[in-house]
């Protein structure tokens, strides 16, 4: 029981981040705010919010229960995928997704110190002080390169998961329910997937270039999105998406079937 109501606060810790992520994207598209945001973007934003502190406390906990379920998920097989190809690879995805949300936790409990004064310029600064550490390694260029390709790919596999995923499968809802909710988890997966392309191909030219200052954050690629032709008007398609994905993941906090493993069956 209390791993089933952790797993459930953890998917409505990653709602409540993505819902809040959609709606400053919005925000950003129509000039109510300044610049777009990522999840840490939001988490940022929200920590300069009154009660600021507090959501960032929220938000931590949610996580790490996720990350919790995550890991029950992909080591333990929690939802019964086997050592399938298939199988291996799922666990293997959901692995990887509980290390991007144990270091989305960690920011959330980071913001306990105080909220940095202009978290965009902090975002580009990191993703170019990391990129710059790469380039200092042996074969930096081409490191970096790889790494740009990888988000690519990332982006990739969330559309190719939306046109393919039974997102129903594991809810335990009415027909008609699922049958309503599964188009909120396809464009959620879409925006999500397509959000991560120009920040890929920043990265791919910054390594060719072998220029750590090409590299940006992920919601200055965002930004730059908007200031192409029609770049405002998928910026808002983008942040409905994301509020799409963010409102599918609070259905799954309500109606995804958590299976704790009986028997701890960890990866080959």
């Amino acid at each position: 029981m209390l791993i089933e109501w952790a797993a459930r606060v953890g998917y409505g810790a990653r709602g409540f981040v993505y819902l809040s992520v959609g709606a400053l994207i919005l925000l950003a598209a129509v000039d109510l705010i300044g610049d777009s945001v990522g999840t840490k973007g939001a988490l940022e934003w929200l920590a300069q919010r009154p009660l600021g502190r507090v959501w960032a406390v929220l938000i931590g906990l949610g996580l790490a229960a996720f990350v919790m379920w995550r890991l029950l998920q992909s080591v333990f097989d929690a939802d019964h995928e086997g050592t399938s190809w298939r199988g291996l690879g799922t666990r293997v995805s959901q692995l990887f997704s509980a290390f991007s949300y144990g270091a989305l936790a960690v920011a959330a409990f980071g913001l306990l110190k105080g909220p940095p004064d202009d978290p965009a310029a902090e975002g580009v600064a990191q993703s170019r002080d990391y990129a710059a550490t790469v380039l200092d390694l042996p074969f930096g260029k081409w490191l970096l390169v790889a790494g740009g390709l990888a988000i690519f790919g990332i982006g990739i596999s969330n559309i190719i998961k939306a046109a393919r995923e039974d997102f129903t499968e594991y809810l335990a809802c009415s027909a008609r329910l699922c049958r309503r909710v599964a188009p909120l988890a396809r464009l959620g997966h879409v925006a999500r997937g397509a959000a991560y392309l120009p920040l890929a191909g920043l990265v791919v030219i910054a390594g060719f270039h072998a220029e750590a200052s090409e590299v940006t954050s992920f919601g200055s690629a965002l930004n730059a999105v908007e200031r192409q032709p029609a770049g405002p008007w998928i910026l808002v398609l983008t942040a409905l998406g994301f509020v799409a994905f963010g409102l599918f993941s609070f259905i799954e906090a309500r109606f995804r079937r958590i299976r704790p493993p009986r028997k701890l069956k960890p990866l080959p």
